[in-house]
C-alpha cells in the first residue's frame, strides 16, 4: 500500500496528541458546538468552487440562498430564503424572484437583487467544477447576464426551454446557488477573479454564520452573525475539528470535549450507547460508495473487465462486518428516498464468474492502482477489494492520500481506479443523473470535472440523450420510468461499481439538540441548534 507523506503518518501524531489532550481540554462552554469530522477534502471555501462534503456543510452555515431548507423539516423541500416569493412565466421557462427586504451582508451591506444574479453570473463566468449545475440550463459567460437580470427587488432568471420549476428551484439550493455579497468579494478581486483567491479562505455571506478561519486539516471556526434575518443562532461558535481516527473522537465525546463525532465506525457507535451522557443519531444519507474505473485504461475499458469487477465486490460481508449499521448495500445512483430511485442489486461476491468474465476478455495478471481517501472506513473498503480482486488474479495497489490529493487525481483521470463517495447536491433526480449518466463532451479539452462520467473517461454508451429527455419529461410517472430504465442500462454498462448508501451515525451529548446533517438532501446546519 502506498502511503503518501503527511497522511497516515500524520494520522497518527493526531491520534496520539487527541488521546494524550482528553484531560486538558475543558467542556464545551454553553454556547459553542464543537464538532469532530473528517474535513481533509476541503480546498475552498468559495461556494463557486466548493464541491466536497465538508466545505458544502460549511457554506450551508455562512451563505443564505434564494431558496433553501428548514433544518427542522426538510419534508417540506425547498422553502423561501432571501426571495420571499416568485412567479413562473406562462410558458415556464422564466421565474421572477421577490427579494425580502431588510437583509444584511455580515458586512453590513443590504442584500440586493443584484447581487443575487451577480452570484449566480459569476459561478457560470468562473465555470468551476460544480458550474455544471446552473449551465444545464443553457447558461454561458456569453449569454448569462441576459439570462439572469435583476431589476429592482426582482431576480429574473430565464432558461433555455421549460423545466419543472421544482428542478430549477431544487438547483438553486446547492452550494454554487449561495448569494455573495458583491462589493465585499470585488473589493477583493485580483487579476479578474472575482474574488475567488479572497473568498478561498474567507466569507461574505449573509447566513447564520462568518467565517473565522480554516486552517486545512486541522480546524474550521465560524462566529455567529449577530445581524442574521432569521435570527441570531444560539450557539455563538461552530468549531469543527479533523478528527481522522474513530477512537479519537470516540474519547473525545465521551470526555466532553466535543459535542458531536461524526465518523465513528461500528465498533465505537457500539461503545459509545452504553456512555452515560451520549445518544447515538442516525440518519440516511444520499451519500453513496462507488469504485470508479478509468476507461482510458486499455483494459479497464473493456465490458467485460468492467462486469468482472462488479462481481469481485463483497457486499454483504462488508456491509456485515466493518460497516455494520453504517451502510446498506445499493447498485444504483439514485439515493433510496429520491424520485426514480431503484432498489434492484443484481451484483454479490462471485470470484469464478469474474474469472470467466476476465478470461473472456483476453486479461491476465492485471495490475492497477486504486486511489483511496485517507479514511479508515475507505482504506478497509480498498484492502476487501484488494483480498477479493487478487483471488480473480488482478493485484490492486492501493495509494491512500488526502482527500484534495486523490480529488485532483481523480479529476485529472490520472487513476486506474478511484475509491470515491458521491452525494446530491439538490433533491431531484437530476442530480445524480446528470453527473453519472451525462456526459455530452467527452474530450480532454472539456475538462468537465463536475461529471463523473467525465472524470472517468466514459461517453455513457447512449445514456446522455436519455437523461436530457428526463430532465424535461414533464409527466411524472413518465420521468420514473425513464430514470429506472437509464439506472439499468447504467448497471449493465457502466464503469461504475456503486456499493453502498451511507446511514450516518452520530455520536452527539445529549444536551444538544436541533443538530442535523441534512439528511439525504442537505448539509449540516447549525443554526438551530441549542444545548
Amino acid at each position: 500500500m502506498t502511503i503518501w507523506k503527511n497522511t497516515l503518518a500524520g494520522a497518527t501524531m493526531a491520534v496520539a496528541l487527541s488521546f494524550t489532550s482528553v484531560a486538558t481540554y475543558a467542556e464545551t462552554p454553553a454556547n459553542m458546538l464543537v464538532v469532530a469530522n473528517r474535513i481533509d477534502d476541503i480546498t475552498t471555501m468559495d461556494p463557486a468552487q466548493s464541491f466536497e462534503f465538508a466545505g458544502s456543510d460549511v457554506n450551508q452555515n455562512i451563505y443564505s440562498k434564494l431558496v433553501n431548507f428548514d433544518p427542522l423539516a426538510y419534508d417540506k423541500g425547498y422553502v423561501p430564503d432571501l426571495a420571499e416569493s416568485w412567479a413562473v412565466s406562462e410558458d415556464g421557462k422564466s421565474i421572477t424572484f421577490t427579494m425580502r427586504e431588510g437583509v444584511t451582508f455580515q458586512s453590513g451591506n443590504p442584500v440586493t437583487a443584484e447581487d443575487a444574479a451577480w452570484s449566480l453570473q459569476r459561478a457560470v463566468l468562473l465555470n468551476k467544477t460544480p458550474a455544471f449545475i446552473l449551465t444545464q440550463f443553457g447558461f454561458t459567460p456569453e449569454n448569462v447576464k441576459e439570462m439572469i437580470k435583476a431589476e429592482g427587488n426582482t431576480l429574473t432568471i430565464t432558461t433555455d426551454k421549460r423545466y419543472a420549476t421544482s428542478f430549477v428551484l431544487n438547483c438553486l439550493t446547492a452550494t454554487i446557488g449561495s448569494v455573495v455579497d458583491m462589493k465585499t468579494a470585488m473589493e477583493h478581486e485580483a487579476d479578474g477573479d472575482m474574488g475567488n483567491a479572497w473568498l478561498a479562505t474567507n466569507s461574505a455571506g449573509s447566513g447564520p454564520y462568518s467565517l473565522v478561519s480554516w486552517k486545512p486539516n486541522e480546524s474550521v471556526t465560524l462566529q455567529a452573525y449577530d445581524g442574521y434575518y432569521g435570527g441570531k443562532p444560539a450557539m455563538e461558535r461552530v468549531i469543527v475539528r479533523h478528527v481522522q481516527e474513530s477512537a479519537s473522537q470516540r474519547l473525545l465525546l465521551e470526555a466532553g470535549d466535543i459535542d458531536v463525532a461524526r465518523n465513528l465506525n461500528p465498533e465505537d457507535v457500539a461503545g459509545v450507547r452504553s456512555a452515560e451522557g451520549v445518544v447515538i443519531q442516525e440518519e440516511l444519507k444520499g451519500r453513496l460508495m462507488y469504485l470508479g474505473l478509468n476507461q482510458t485504461h486499455p483494459v479497464l475499458s473493456k465490458p467485460k473487465v468492467r462486469e468482472a469487477f462488479k462481481y469481485l465486490v463483497d457486499y454483504e460481508g462488508m456491509q456485515n462486518s466493518f460497516l455494520n449499521g453504517q451502510y446498506t448495500t445499493h447498485q444504483n445512483f439514485l439515493p433510496a428516498t429520491y424520485l426514480g430511485a431503484s432498489n434492484e442489486n443484481p451484483y454479490s461476491l462471485n470470484i469464478e464468474k469474474a474469472k470467466e468474465l476476465l478470461k473472456e476478455a483476453g486479461v491476465e495478471n492485471l495490475e492497477i492502482e486504486v486511489g483511496v481517501r485517507e479514511a479508515q472506513e475507505r482504506i478497509e473498503i480498498a484492502q476487501s477489494f484488494q483480498n477479493t480482486a487478487a483471488q480473480a488474479g488482478v493485484k490492486v495497489n492501493i495509494t491512500v492520500g488526502t482527500g484534495k490529493q486523490i480529488l485532483d487525481r481523480y479529476r485529472a483521470r490520472e487513476l486506474d481506479m478511484s475509491l470515491e463517495a458521491w452525494g446530491p447536491d439538490y433533491p431531484d433526480p437530476q442530480t445524480n443523473a446528470g453527473t453519472f449518466a451525462y456526459n455530452p463532451d467527452n474530450s480532454l479539452e472539456a475538462k468537465a470535472t463536475g461529471l463523473l462520467a467525465w472524470r472517468l473517461g466514459w461517453d455513457t454508451d447512449g445514456l446522455t440523450p436519455l437523461t436530457d429527455a428526463a430532465v424535461t419529461e414533464g409527466d411524472t410517472e413518465k420521468r420514473i420510468a425513464l430514470y429506472q430504465e437509464i439506472q439499468a442500462k447504467f448497471r449493465e454498462t457502466s464503469p461504475f461499481v456503486i456499493m453502498f448508501q451511507q446511514i450516518e451515525q452520530d455520536g452527539v451529548r445529549d444536551n444538544v439538540k436541533n443538530f442535523t446533517t441534512g439528511e439525504a438532501i442537505s448539509s449540516a446546519d447549525y443554526k438551530k441548534v441549542t444545548k
